[in-house]
Parts: C-alpha cells; sequence; structure tokens
C-alpha cells in the first residue's frame, strides 16, 4: 500500500505575472497530480542561470502569466496521480525538476514520474536540490567527448558550479581541460581545484591564447554558456574541423558568426539542452547517470553553497544571484505551512 499523507488544500508559491517583474508570494490551491504523475512536498531549490532567463522572459518556449519559476529541486513525493512509477516514488526523497504545471519556488510542485529522482539518506536536502541541472549536465559532456573519442576540451564560463565539476570530472576520466573565465580573480580558486590550463577574456589577445592551447592540447571540442559574441571569437580560435556546443546564453545576445569562417575551417555548431538529451537516452542510462551525480554532488566542499534563503525573501535570493554568479550558489529554503 502506497504512504498516505495529509495535504493542505492551499500552498505559499512564489509568482511572476509579468516577463522581468518582481515575484510575490501568494496562497494559491496546491495542484493535483494526473496519471503519471507526482505531488512533490519542497525542500529546497537553487536559482540557476536557467532561472534567470525565465524571470527575464528570454527562456525558450511560450510563458503563461501568473507563473512559478524555479527549473530543479528537492523534495519528499507525498502523492501519486496513479501509474507503476509515480506509485513507486510515493513517499521517496527526491531530487526533482519542474514540469509545465509549475515550478520548484512554490511548497508543493507537480511534475512528471520520470523527473523526479530518488536520492540516498547520504545525500542532503541541499544537495539533492542541486543534482539535476549541474551534475547531470557535467557528466554529460564527458559522455559526449568520450563518443566523440576527445583527449581535450574547452568550456566556457568555468569558474560556475557546473565548470567546477567539470574540472574534476576530466581530471578522473584523462581529458585536457582549458577553462575560460571572464575575471582574473577566478584563476587562483580554479587552479587550487587542479585546473591546468585557464585563459582570462578580459586579457588582450585571449582567443589568439586559446587557439595556441587548442592547437597544442588536440581540444576540438568547445562548450559555450556564454554565447553572443563570446561564441564568434571561439570559432576564430578553434582548430580546424573543431565542434561549438551551446549550451546556454548568459551574455543574452544573438550569435552573429560569419560563416565562411565556418565554411573554411570546417566547424561545426550544435546545441545542447539538458531536457533534449536525457529525453533521447534509456532509462538505464539516465538512472546511472543519476546514481554518478550524487557522488559527485557529495564530493563538492560545503561552501558550494553561499548562500540560503528562505521562499519569502526569493527576490534578495535572486539579487544575490544575479550580482555574483560565479561566487556560489544561491539556495531557496522552502518552509512548508502544514
Amino acid at each position: 500500500m502506497p504512504k498516505e499523507f495529509n495535504l493542505s488544500k492551499h500552498m505559499q508559491a512564489a509568482r511572476q505575472h509579468q516577463a522581468g517583474g518582481q515575484l510575490m508570494i501568494q496562497q494559491i490551491e496546491v495542484p493535483k497530480p494526473a496519471k503519471g504523475e507526482v505531488l512533490v512536498k519542497m525542500l529546497a531549490s537553487p536559482v540557476n542561470p536557467s532561472d534567470l532567463s525565465l524571470l527575464s522572459g528570454t527562456y525558450a518556449g511560450k510563458k503563461h502569466y501568473p507563473l512559478t519559476p524555479g527549473i530543479e529541486g528537492s523534495g519528499i513525493v507525498v502523492a501519486s496521480g496513479g501509474g507503476i512509477l509515480a506509485n513507486m516514488r510515493l513517499g521517496k526523497t527526491v531530487a526533482c525538476s519542474s514540469s509545465d504545471k509549475g515550478g520548484t519556488w512554490a511548497e508543493y510542485m507537480v511534475t512528471t514520474a520520470t523527473k523526479v529522482i530518488p536520492v540516498s539518506k547520504k545525500t542532503s536536502a541541499q544537495q539533492a536540490a542541486m543534482l539535476i541541472v549541474n551534475p547531470i549536465t557535467a557528466l554529460s559532456f564527458i559522455d559526449i567527448a568520450k563518443k566523440g573519442k576527445h583527449k581535450a576540451i574547452v568550456n566556457t564560463a568555468a569558474a560556475s558550479t557546473l565548470g567546477q565539476m567539470l574540472i574534476k570530472l576530466c581530471k578522473q576520466n584523462d581529458i585536457e581541460l582549458i577553462n575560460i573565465v571572464r575575471n582574473k580573480k577566478h584563476i587562483e580558486p580554479l587552479q587550487k581545484l587542479g585546473a591546468k590550463h585557464i585563459i582570462c577574456t578580459s586579457e588582450n589577445n585571449w582567443s589568439e591564447s586559446l587557439r595556441t592551447l587548442a592547437l597544442q592540447t588536440q581540444a576540438r571540442l568547445f562548450f559555450d554558456a556564454v554565447a553572443g559574441a563570446n561564441t564568434s571569437q571561439l570559432a576564430n580560435a578553434a582548430p580546424k574541423g573543431s565542434s561549438i556546443v551551446v549550451y546556454a546564453n548568459l551574455s543574452e545576445s544573438d550569435i552573429n558568426i560569419d560563416p565562411r569562417i565556418l565554411m573554411h575551417n570546417n566547424i561545426t555548431m550544435k546545441n545542447f539542452f539538458l531536457g533534449n538529451y536525457t529525453a533521447e537516452k534509456s532509462l538505464i542510462h539516465n538512472l546511472i547517470a543519476a546514481k554518478k551525480a550524487q557522488k559527485l554532488i557529495t564530493q563538492l566542499p560545503p561552501n558550494i553553497v553561499r548562500k540560503t534563503y528562505p521562499l519569502n525573501d526569493v527576490n534578495l535570493a535572486i539579487e544575490a544571484y544575479r550580482t555574483q554568479m560565479s561566487g556560489g550558489k544561491i539556495l531557496l529554503t522552502i518552509q512548508n505551512t502544514d
């Protein structure tokens, strides 16, 4: 028999009523899961770049307002809408990602059963809240590199949490990593993590330095989180036959590249979106990735979380993250009123 929970009829949720607008904490009805869905009692949720994009209105897809933001988080599955997998998740502490029925910045969230990952007792609620977006993305980059038989790769926004994870994973998998950062202050912390190659875009002729280093290490796989003009500079520096994989748009700018550079140097432009990538993989592949992600997240230093905020202070949390995106994670701790 599935475990039963006493549930409230209403909950507190962060709500945005227009693109770019501040969030308001409002009381709304607790959503009900349909077949194949679960209701998660939220415990914690981070602020990610994708959340900022959603709030600004630039995130892909049509938005229906008011909306509850929040891409990922952790919680306890307290109701099932039916179905074998949904019923199996009932009562489990999970990492979870949101669906189109509402985000993680609320006391409860409905999502599909395939978007929740049971976590071990060794994984804290804070760690579980950060389990999906960064760790599984970093592990996916290693999979892509191995499949393409790449011995060296390049990653931008390398001072981010994802970038720090990639440093660790590349060392474990004997892959050379060229780290690109935007501020010199990030160089020393990355060196302490074991980063060997670091290029700062605030330095003169950084693109030339990247070209030289990419040729030396035979790096032909570039992961770009910045986009905009940065992608064009990567294309100029990339050796012939390289692939540039855009996985975010931190610059919030369009990519404008002279197609002759791509044609002459046989450079391929690709994209990476975690939801699409995992949807194309088997259930077994994703379960293995989730297990690896739990191990990875528990190995990170405690100071990976810079500060936590209660749900009521969601706007302060957003501002804290926006002003220092590479200074550690900002987490919302979500307290339930029932």
